[in-house]
């Protein structure tokens, strides 16, 4: 096979798309093209999800019109001029790629003018070439119009998700952008609706608010740290106190000089800091600056310039952890949590539980079992009288005999053939999602309707979801419909959830939970496990004998019942052997 030079056309779109995979990449470009030109507020507007067209508006510095073809040739940039400008990087932007990169797959326009010229200049590309430009009115900063994204490169296309799931995706970039940068005013339309604005004060906490409502920002710890007398580095943001956590790692947040980066070093440094403050397999909410000297710092790493490299990073480690732990303990104290022994050498066919954390929070009950159950044949067993199991099967439990509850969050119950112990919260939320999905199937999901109806702010991701799939969410029991911006108003919900102490926030997380679920699953199943999960009692509830003796009853009915939806395991047994080896019997 013969070598040979690509053409021109081809090697720009190969070029294209490490940079631009998805509408967002343009998005965080031209952002961030506009934050490196000063401007004070940035206008995005996108239609059908970027696809369609994506317009950020500044009124920045502007390109003088001499320059303005020679910004779309690539490695053109004004903002490195030498070799050692790559080691001290100031600016968001510095490769040069990134205009080129999407005027190659797309149909660009772009309107400029510097304030010390009269007049602006409108040049247009389609697929990188030349169409037009000319002399034209303009304010004073720059307009870029992308349309009809990856026209000319239609396989890309078949990768885009939903509408709905890149909005969401764009939303996510300016969010954290308008967090990074809280004196500059951002404003995000989609479709000719207001999907986001805040009010460039410049005070975090604003922005906060106008992104995550109220009910976050009443949870959240101010933190701003001097530099670091050894190492200059200076640590500010916002953190989560105890009873803020999320289920997911998608709310840890990081910019590093004012850049948003992934950093598996800073999340490990933040989640140390947060042990033993949030419950096991959850995580905190975080929007955490770290500034320091350029030169300690390689943006050089990733052609989308998310990942960062640290040339001290044992130094950034401690003071990250440091500064988040200090506040911690200092605003927030720490509650004294107990974990659970462990059993010794369990076998092989059940996976031992990880070490739990008891919630930081007052018991969030979630109604009595029975009552969820729906069994109107229902009546209490004597503490002596063992559960029984419907049919004998190697994935259903043997019967078993309550003993009582430890911990207040396993329910420890005797077998034929040893102790088991199960976790409260994963066997009820099998139960229930086993229950769901046959009331889905029936399409006979029992609903409460609210007496009065509940207003709740969401996030601009949690919105694209819901005003696409109201009617999935309907079919769930969940009634929920648009109310102005990012507001919904809530007039029903499924069974499950209505003993729950928080609907809100019940809701919320059955939306993240769908969200960030990468499982592959259909967005139905997804919302069907997130129910469950939010409406099963949890760790830290007590519960009566009856109660643990009916959850014990269903589980024995349930398929599955030794694993919850997230493969958790139900179970853990001591067998009667394990038991005579520990105490010296054998």
């Amino acid at each position: 096979m013969s070598i040979r030079v690509l053409p021109p056309d081809i090697a720009n779109k190969i070029a294209a798309g490490e940079v631009v995979e998805r509408p967002a990449n343009v998005v965080k470009e031209l952002v961030e093209n506009a934050l490196d030109a000063g401007a004070t507020e940035v206008r995005v507007e996108i239609q059908h999800g970027g696809q369609r067209l994506i317009r950020v508006a500044d009124n920045g510095c502007g390109i003088p019109a001499d320059e303005v073809e020679l910004a779309f040739q690539h490695h053109a940039t004004s903002k490195v001029a030498s070799v050692d400008d790559l080691f001290a990087v100031r600016t968001l932007g510095f490769r040069g790629e990134a205009l080129p990169s999407i005027a190659a797959v797309s149909r660009v326009t772009m309107l400029t003018r510097p304030r010390e010229q009269a007049v602006g200049v409108e040049i247009r590309l389609a697929g990188g070439r030349v169409e037009h430009k000319r002399p034209a009115a303009a304010p004073a900063g720059t307009v870029v119009t992308v349309e009809d994204l990856f026209f000319n490169t239609p396989a890309r296309r078949k990768f885009l998700r939903t509408v709905a799931t890149e909005t969401g995706l764009i939303a996510e970039i300016v969010t954290h952008y308008a967090l990074a940068y809280p004196d500059r005013r951002f404003t995000l339309t989609g479709d000719g609706r207001t999907v986001l604005q805040t009010p460039g004060t410049g005070e975090l906490r604003d922005v906060l608010l106008a992104v995550y409502g109220l009910d976050v920002v009443k949870h959240l710890l101010m933190l701003d740290e001097p530099p670091d007398p050894d190492s200059g580095i200076r640590v500010h943001g916002a953190i989560g106190g105890p009873a803020l956590h999320r289920a997911n790692r998608k709310y840890i947040v990081f910019f590093v000089n004012g850049r948003l980066v992934r950093n598996a070093m800073l999340t490990a440094a933040v989640e140390q800091a947060y042990q033993g403050v949030v419950p096991t397999g959850r995580h905190p909410f975080v929007v955490l600056k770290v500034e320091m000297a350029p030169e300690m710092l390689d943006v050089n790493v990733h052609p989308q310039k998310l990942e960062v490299r640290f040339a001290r990073a044992d130094e950034v480690f401690r003071v990250v952890q440091r500064a988040v732990r200090r506040l911690l303990v200092e605003e927030a104290p720490v509650h004294r949590y107990t974990r659970p022994v462990e059993p010794v050498g369990s076998p092989p066919s059940l996976p031992s539980e990880a070490p739990r954390l008891w919630p930081q929070e007052s018991p969030s009950r979630a109604g009595p079992i029975p009552e969820q159950a729906g069994t109107s044949d229902w009546s209490p067993r004597s503490s002596e009288e063992p559960v029984h199991h419907t049919e004998a099967s190697g994935a259903k439990l043997p019967p078993l005999r309550v003993l009582g509850q430890m911990m207040t969050t396993y329910i420890v119950c005797e077998g034929p053939d040893g102790l088991y112990l199960i976790d409260q919260h994963t066997a009820h939320e099998r139960v229930l999602l086993e229950r769901l999905r046959r009331q889905r199937e029936q399409q006979a999901v029992p609903s409460q309707r609210l007496l009065n109806p509940l207003t709740v702010e969401l996030t601009p991701q949690q919105m694209a979801v819901v005003e696409e799939h109201r009617q999935t969410l309907r079919r769930l029991g969940f009634e929920v419909e648009p109310f102005g911006g990012l507001t919904v108003l809530v007039r029903t919900l499924p069974d499950v959830l209505k003993h729950h102490p928080d609907p809100a926030a019940a809701l919320a997380e059955v939306l993240d939970g769908a969200i960030y679920d990468r499982s592959g699953l259909s967005w139905e199943e997804r919302l069907t496990i997130y129910a469950a999960c939010r409406g099963a009692v949890k760790a830290g509830d007590p519960l009566t004998h009856e109660e643990m003796v009916e959850l014990i009853r269903q589980l024995e009915r349930t398929d599955l019942s030794r694993t919850c939806a997230h493969g958790r395991p139900t179970v853990v047994k001591l067998s009667q052997t394990q038991l005579e080896r520990e105490f010296g019997r054998r």
